[in-house]
């Protein structure tokens, strides 16, 4: 792993180099352009270091933006709404002038869940070291959210395990737990209703964890299709190579 970071150190030193010297030799200076970055041979041990500095940054920015007041409430694509299998509780009980009761209860979802989403972070810096040469080509040479997807197949249960916890842990913070259970309660005791008991936790863990890989598709995307994101010669020189003529 640490061969990995050595090429990574000295591309992104400020300013500490004119020029930069690839594994064989090559010598770049800072100001070449993209074009000419596209030509430059680039070898595997570079392209992971590249590509785990790309995730790094998209997951660390992603987990940021979704942990900020507001991160989720505000944010169309990944608020969390009432759960959809019990629709009809918060059709009903706003229809009977509890509409407020409802709204504080979804504004403390994505409470909890802009509370928790930090947490996630080191579990998807884990899986990038985990890379293995064939995962890293897999993805550089795959769709524009080939890592995501990777993300997704390789951290999905463990950020379930570990996000649980914490998200009931917020969600006691931010008095979620309260609202819902207030909520379900005044449903229930509508006459001729069904009684419904969905599991919060589980729903909020789910929709967090959703919501968290929605960013940092976006992340990676923009990475992909942007030259300006590269913020490194390495990350430049290793995506110029997938970019179109």
């Amino acid at each position: 792993m640490k061969n990995y970071l050595v090429p990574a150190l000295f591309f992104i030193s400020l300013g500490m180099f004119s020029c930069a010297t690839t594994s064989q030799g090559i010598q770049i200076p800072p100001s070449v352009s993209d074009a000419v970055l596209k030509n430059v041979p680039v070898s595997d041990a570079e392209v992971a270091s590249g590509l785990k500095e790309a995730l790094s940054i998209g997951i660390s920015k992603g987990a940021t933006t979704a942990s900020q007041t507001d991160g989720y409430f505000k944010n169309s694509l990944i608020r969390i709404s009432f759960p959809q299998e019990v629709k009809k509780v918060e059709s009903t009980l706003r229809a009977v002038g509890m509409g407020s009761l409802v709204d504080d209860f979804v504004l403390s979802l994505n409470r909890a869940a802009e509370d928790a989403a930090q947490s996630a972070k080191p579990i998807f810096l884990d899986a990038i070291k985990k890379l293995t040469i064939r995962d890293v080509w897999g993805i550089l040479t795959g769709g524009k959210d080939a890592a995501t997807q990777y993300l997704k197949r390789t951290t999905s249960e463990e950020l379930t395990t570990a996000f649980t916890p914490r998200i009931q842990t917020s969600l006691e913070k931010v008095n979620a737990t309260k609202y819902y259970t207030d909520i379900i309660s005044a449903y229930n005791r509508i006459p001729t209703v069904q009684r419904v008991n969905p599991d919060l936790t589980s729903y909020a863990t789910q929709k967090a964890i959703d919501g968290l890989f929605i960013l940092v598709a976006q992340e990676e995307a923009n990475i992909r299709e942007n030259p300006i994101a590269r913020t490194t010669q390495l990350l430049k020189r290793v995506f110029a190579k997938q970019d179109k003529p």
